[in-house]
């Protein structure tokens, strides 16, 4: 039997459609090189976050955030009344945008603490897995 890919839009849209036909409420998946959580909310929609997708660069003078998967690229939330300026303050724990596949939204965590300095992929452009997004300036 084959590994499932986690990061597949696909996979994700079927496991979230699985999920809401059996009325569960939600899924947690770990593995050694991540974690997938699918949360089905009643009003706000699902939502899904994932982790191990930041990539940790020590030693370097920035990092840079990667699409985690597939999708189009969301530097705010579409409910957001404020805008995301640049450059500013973030923690690792920071989410500094989204990536959504049709009506679910994936939160995407800095995983660094820094300076996010560089915006690199225009908001609402389609997304590969791996593209770059973002850089984070990391302090000395």
């Amino acid at each position: 039997m084959s590994a499932i890919d986690f990061s597949d839009p696909a996979t994700i849209a079927l496991l979230t459609e699985a999920l809401t036909a059996a009325g569960v409420n939600g899924l947690e998946i770990s593995r050694t090189d991540g974690q997938l959580r699918i949360v089905v909310a009643g009003k706000d929609g699902t939502r899904i976050s994932s982790t191990g997708a930041t990539p940790r660069a020590p030693g370097f003078a920035s990092a840079i955030v990667k699409a985690p998967m597939a999708g189009r690229f969301c530097l705010e939330h579409p409910t957001s009344a404020t805008p995301q300026d640049l450059p500013r303050s973030i923690s690792d724990a920071d989410i500094v945008g989204f990536v959504g596949v049709g009506h679910m939204l994936l939160p995407l965590r800095a995983g660094r603490s820094g300076v996010l300095t560089r915006l690199l992929a225009e908001p609402g452009a389609l997304v590969g897995f791996g593209d770059p997004l973002f850089e984070i300036g990391l302090p000395s």
